[in-house]
C-alpha cells in the first residue's frame, strides 16, 4: 500500500534552510518559555511532596478547594483541573513533605465535607516523595536521557561509517571531559542540580564538536536531530504548563528511539544509493533516498498516530501527559528525520569524505583503466606488420627460385 508515489520528486533537501529556521524558532521558545517558568514544572516524582487526587460530585474551582483545605495547612496547595472537567477532579499537590501521610486521605475527606457535604468528596489516590528522593529521580531521569543519546553516537558511528575506532576516541574523549568538568564544578562547590545541567550540557557539546571533527557525518546528523526533537517536546510541555513526571522521561526516551529508527531506515537508502550513485552530488542522492522511503515513513507515522490519538482521548487523565508526549514526539521525530538528520550531512566541510565500500567493477576499472586496450592496439599492428614483412619475404625468395629455372 502506497500513499505516495515511486516516482516522486519533492525537493527536500532544497527546503532546508527554511526548515532550520523553523525548528530555531520553535527552540527558541522552548528556551524563553523555559526561562519564565523557572524550568520544567516537576510533578511530585522530581520536586518531592503530597499530591493528592480528589472527586467532586458538583462542579468547583481550584480557589474554593483552598479556602476548604486551611484547616490542614494546605490553603497554600498548588491545585490543578485533571482529566476531563465534566469529571470534577482535582490534583492537590503540596511541597510540604512533613505532612503525616498516615491518615491523611481521611483528613482531607473530612475536612472538604465541612465545606461541600458528606458524601460529595472521593480520594481517589495520596502519593508522597521525599525532597531527596525526588531530587535523586531527577538526576537519574537526565542521565538516562543523556546516556541514551551519547550510546546512540558511537552505534551509528560504527554502524554507518564502519569507524569503530574513531567512536572508540569520541567516547574517550566525552569521558574525559565529562570528568574533567566534573572535578571543576565540586572544587567550585556548585549547587548539585546546576552541577548535573552543566555537565549533561558540556558533554553534549564535546559530543557535537567530537562528530564535527572527526567528521562522523552520520552521527552528527542523528545526535542534533534527537536533541532537536526532545528539546522540543520539554518546550510544549513547558508552554501548556504541563508536569515533568517519570512517565515524561518514559515517553521521552521512547520518542528517541522511535525517531532514531525513522533516521536510520533513512540513512540505510542513503548509503546504498550512494554505492551506486557515482558522481551524483550528494545533495540529490539525499533528497531522491528521502523521497523512496516517505511513503514507508508516512504510513509508520501515520498509524503510530492513530493508536496516540485514541490513547490520548480515551486513556483518562492518568496517563494523558504521557500520550502527548508521545504525540508531540512522533510528529517532530518525523519531521526531523526528514528535515534535520539528513540534510546535516551536508553541512560538514570538505564536500562528502564518507566512508563509502565501492562496488567490485568501479574498483577494478579504478585499479585497471584503459590503458590495457591501448597496450592491446599496438600489440596487433605490429603483429600485422610482422605477418606482411614475412609474406613479402616468401614472395621474393619464389621469384628468384624461378628465375634460376
Amino acid at each position: 500500500m502506497e500513499f505516495i508515489k515511486p516516482n516522486v520528486n519533492i525537493n527536500f533537501v532544497g527546503n532546508r534552510v527554511k526548515a532550520y529556521i523553523v525548528s530555531g524558532l520553535l527552540i527558541l521558545l522552548t528556551v524563553v518559555s523555559l526561562l519564565i517558568h523557572g524550568g520544567p514544572n516537576y510533578g511530585i516524582d522530581f520536586a518531592g511532596g503530597i499530591l493528592v487526587q480528589v472527586r467532586f460530585t458538583q462542579p468547583t474551582d481550584a480557589a474554593d478547594i483552598k479556602k476548604a483545605l486551611a484547616p490542614l495547612g494546605m490553603d497554600q496547595s498548588l491545585v490543578q483541573g485533571f482529566g476531563d472537567k465534566k469529571n470534577n477532579e482535582f490534583l492537590i499537590r503540596n511541597e510540604r513533605s512533613g505532612l503525616e501521610l498516615q491518615g491523611l486521605s481521611d483528613r482531607v475527606r473530612t475536612t472538604l465535607a465541612k465545606t461541600y457535604g458528606k458524601g460529595k468528596v472521593e480520594v481517589r489516590r495520596v502519593e508522597m516523595v521525599g525532597p531527596k528522593v525526588g531530587k535523586d529521580l531527577r538526576e537519574k531521569a537526565l542521565l538516562a536521557i543523556f546516556y541514551a543519546i551519547i550510546m546512540i553516537a558511537v552505534y551509528i558511528s560504527g554502524r554507518f561509517e564502519q569507524k569503530w575506532g574513531l567512536a572508540a576516541v569520541m567516547a574517550g574523549v566525552l569521558v574525559g571531559a565529562t570528568l574533567l568538568v566534573q572535578a571543576l564544578i565540586t572544587a567550585m562547590g556548585g549547587e548539585e542540580g546546576i552541577a548535573m545541567v552543566l555537565l549533561i550540557l558540556t558533554a553534549l557539546v564535546v559530543t557535537v564538536g567530537a562528530c564535527w571533527l572527526l567528521k562522523l557525518r552520520y552521527a552528527l546528523g542523528a545526535i542534533v536531530a534527537l536533541i532537536h526533537d526532545v528539546v522540543i517536546t520539554v518546550g510544549v510541555f513547558s508552554l501548556l504548563d504541563k508536569e515533568f513526571t517519570l512517565a515524561t522521561v518514559a515517553a521521552l526516551l521512547t520518542i528517541i528511539g522511535y525517531s532514531l529508527n525513522d533516521t536510520i531506515i533513512v540513512y540505510d537508502r542513503i548509503r546504498e544509493n550512494l554505492k551506486k550513485s557515482g558522481k551524483q552530488p550528494l545533495g540529490e542522492t539525499i533528497n531522491a533516498s528521502i523521497n523512496q522511503t516517505l511513503s514507508r515513513t508516512i504510513l509508520t507515522s501515520g498509524t503510530t498516530l492513530l493508536v496516540l490519538a485514541c490513547l490520548f482521548i480515551l486513556g483518562g487523565g492518568v496517563i494523558e501527559d504521557f500520550a502527548l508526549a508521545l504525540l508531540v514526539g512522533v510528529v517532530v521525530g518525523t519531521y526531523s528525520s526528514i528535515f534535520v538528520a539528513s540534510p546535516v550531512l551536508l553541512l560538514l566541510p570538505e564536500g562528502r569524505p564518507m566512508v563509502i565500500r565501492r562496488s567490485e567493477p568501479a574498483r577494478a576499472a579504478a585499479v585497471r583503466p584503459e590503458p590495457l586496450a591501448a597496450q592491446a592496439a599496438p600489440t596487433q599492428v605490429s603483429a600485422g606488420k610482422a605477418a606482411s614483412a614475412a609474406r613479402q619475404k616468401r614472395s621474393k625468395k619464389s621469384g628468384r627460385k624461378g628465375k634460376r629455372r
